[in-house]
């Protein structure tokens, strides 16, 4: 299975290099990168619980690893060039009008919708891009990335660390309630598509 052959790697991973295997994934995890939290964060709750890890200084690695990853996203979003953007938006359907509604929405609910996306799978991975298309404001960004990320690192972190040998059961649980996230997200994106093609006369 995909997860238990990733889960063997990224405990590999953070047993032989520590802080920094926790970073490097977090960053990814941040990113497009298929690197499920909810591999990492409980494993390191495992080692705090056996004295090997401290958990403050988990915390404060994985929250610096998942702005880091965001603000990198983000930036490639922010410095892309306009067309290349409105090319990469419409294999997402979005046209230039439907972007330009992005960007403003950001920047009205730029604070909320980032914080929540923390939560989300899939969708946690990509939210910078969408964030720095905007030109959401730094600072914001870098607020409400940072309060989101800390909150859903945490929330893992002591489910492993009350779990300790029995870690995996969280991403054993939250597996199916991430397919039915993921599920309900497409479901969304298949209604805007349907929308988008009827509106300009394809279906």
């Amino acid at each position: 299975m995909l997860f238990e052959q990733l889960s063997g790697i990224f405990t590999g991973l953070i047993g032989s290099t520590g802080y920094l295997g926790i970073f490097v994934l977090m960053t990814l995890e941040s990113m497009v990168a298929p690197v499920p939290s909810e591999l990492v964060m409980p494993f390191a709750g495992f080692l705090v619980a056996d004295g090997k890890m401290d958990l403050l200084a988990v915390i404060i690695v994985s929250s610096a690893a998942s702005l880091t990853g965001s603000l990198i996203s983000y930036f490639i979003a922010y410095y892309g060039k306009r067309g290349m953007i409105h090319r990469f938006g419409k294999l997402f359907l979005l046209d230039k009008t439907e972007l330009s509604w992005t960007e403003k929405w950001f920047r009205k609910h730029g604070d909320s919708t980032i914080f929540i996306s923390r939560f989300i799978p899939v969708v946690r991975h990509l939210i910078s891009l969408p964030a720095g298309l905007a030109k959401m404001r730094l600072s914001r960004f870098i607020t409400s990335t940072l309060v989101g990320a800390t909150a859903w690192n945490t929330l893992l972190l002591w489910a492993g660390v009350l779990l300790r040998e029995n870690w995996n059961l969280v991403t054993k649980y939250s597996e199916g309630l991430d397919i039915a996230i993921v599920l309900a997200v497409l479901l969304g994106a298949a209604f805007v598509a349907w929308k988008h093609l009827n509106r300009h006369g394809r279906v």
